[in-house]
């Protein structure tokens, strides 16, 4: 009895562990014809997103004609110069934002909405210059409206706009610059009777180097390179921000953040309480669109089906990574020169 219940039982689990196997690869196929078509919607180019319409200053959201005027809504949220959030993720959407339904000059303002503590030097700066190339091509107004926090690169990047508002919570400043940590562990190596060795060629290669004692003024060369991202972030913000003032951002305003009306009383800002529905209101305004006959749109990921066909796993690659972390940033902004805003740092 208990041999024919081992058995039934057996027979049942193979019965359903095949089955979805055989459900699986019977899926498959249609997942990956949905993905052909969906690449083939538009087989002159390819693609990287979809267009995705939102909510207009009066919260409605609906489809237009493809003669309507557009807004493109630009989303700086999270880290500067993660993999979701980066230079290249940027330029790629204001590329396909001329292209496809929106091409023949539909868009006609860009609406940046920031909560971003900054990231990478190299992203932010990239992406500010994107933007200000993209405004001044096609001659488009560009707003910032700030929700939550606008700190350190977040504001570099605002300093593209024309206009910036903010909600009333919302943080705004950080205008600084930091490296990762140096943590240096020689003293530790040697209460272990360990020895160690960095074979060198180049003047200064091992600068900071952890594993021996530093020596004095060995970290000139990164300061210096730290200094002048910090007069060039100065440079941006108050060369496109009027009413900041120089000498006070320097000496008095530092690299902290300030609540919105204060930060419009420093410069930062041209205004503060707003919501996302004023600001909309008044950059339609700006192109001088009095009615409701205007599309706001984003430019998303594609679907996921073809994100699963694309995705890299460890187990179909064959690659296996192992990472250890001395801190809790993005492995991809280790060893970078940040403007980003990180009270526990």
């Amino acid at each position: 009895m208990f041999q024919s219940l081992l058995g039934s039982s057996l027979r049942s689990f193979l019965v359903a562990f095949f089955g979805m196997i055989g459900l699986c690869l019977a899926i498959l196929p249609i997942l990956l014809i949905f993905a052909i078509i969906a690449d083939l919607g538009d087989a002159e180019i390819d693609r990287d997103y979809n267009v995705e319409v939102l909510p207009n200053a009066d919260g409605t959201r609906k489809v237009l004609s493809k003669s309507a005027p557009v807004v493109l809504t630009l989303n700086v949220e999270g880290i500067i110069g993660t993999e979701e959030l980066n230079m290249t993720t940027v330029r790629q959407k204001l590329t396909e934002s001329r292209e496809g339904s929106l091409k023949n000059d539909r868009v006609k303002a860009v609406l940046i909405r920031i909560n971003s503590p900054g990231g990478t030097v190299a992203d932010a700066d990239a992406i500010y210059h994107s933007i200000k190339s993209y405004k001044e091509k096609h001659n488009v107004p560009v707003y910032a409206y700030v929700d939550g926090l606008c700190a350190s690169g977040g504001m570099y990047i605002a300093s593209a706009a024309d206009k910036v508002f903010a909600s009333e919570v919302s943080l705004i400043g950080s205008v600084g610059v930091i490296s990762p940590p140096f943590v240096n562990i020689s003293d530790t190596i040697e209460k272990l009777g360990m020895k160690a060795k960095t074979l060198i060629a180049g003047k200064g290669k091992d600068e900071m180097n952890p594993l021996r004692p530093w020596r004095e003024g060995e970290d000139k060369p990164i300061q210096d390179i730290i200094d002048y991202y910090y007069k060039h972030f100065v440079h941006v913000v108050t060369s496109n921000r009027p009413r900041m003032n120089k000498e006070k951002l320097i000496n008095d305003y530092g690299a902290h953040v300030f609540p919105a009306p204060q930060a419009k009383e420093y410069g930062y800002i041209d205004e503060s309480g707003v919501n996302l529905s004023d600001a909309l209101r008044l950059l339609t305004k700006e192109i001088g669109i009095e009615d409701n006959f205007y599309q706001v749109i984003q430019l998303e990921d594609r679907s996921w089906v073809t994100k699963v066909f694309k995705a890299e796993f460890p187990i179909t690659d064959g690659k296996v990574r192992h990472q250890f972390q001395l801190s809790d940033l993005d492995p991809k902004l280790s060893n970078q020169f940040l403007y980003l805003y990180r009270p526990t740092y």
